[in-house]
């Protein structure tokens, strides 16, 4: 497997080629296009960043956001997201749109609301 250099610049909402494997259970494997989702301040200063595995295929779960990714229409798949070693990135595919980063944010701001906890 070749790796991209630790040392680049990593940005919230950029598309990287990740190596997930290996996996356990139900959890998306493979080698895939994943979104970074970690903030740039820790992308910056630890040498992992949290991502959400990207999928051609799946179903419309209202944690899953639409994505157009090199002429496919796709998801991200925020039901997913786990924390990796920048050493999985293989390379830089590009960058989701202002739109979808906004609808990526409400969704995980809705994932992780804080409920009722004492009803």
């Amino acid at each position: 497997m070749v790796t991209i250099s630790t040392n680049l610049k990593i940005n919230q909402f950029e598309i990287f080629l990740v190596h997930l494997n290996p996996t356990q259970g139900s959890e998306i494997n493979k080698t895939r296009p994943c979104v970074v989702i970690s903030p740039d301040d820790m992308n910056l200063h630890i040498n992992t960043i949290i991502i959400a595995p990207m999928t051609t295929k799946g179903r419309a779960y209202p944690t899953r956001v639409p994505v157009k990714f090199e002429n496919k229409d796709g998801q991200i798949v925020l039901d997913q997201i786990r924390t990796v070693d920048k050493s999985r990135l293989i390379k830089k595919l590009g960058t989701i749109s202002a739109l979808e980063a906004r609808f990526t944010l409400k969704i995980l701001r809705e994932m992780f609301a804080e409920k009722n906890l004492y009803n």
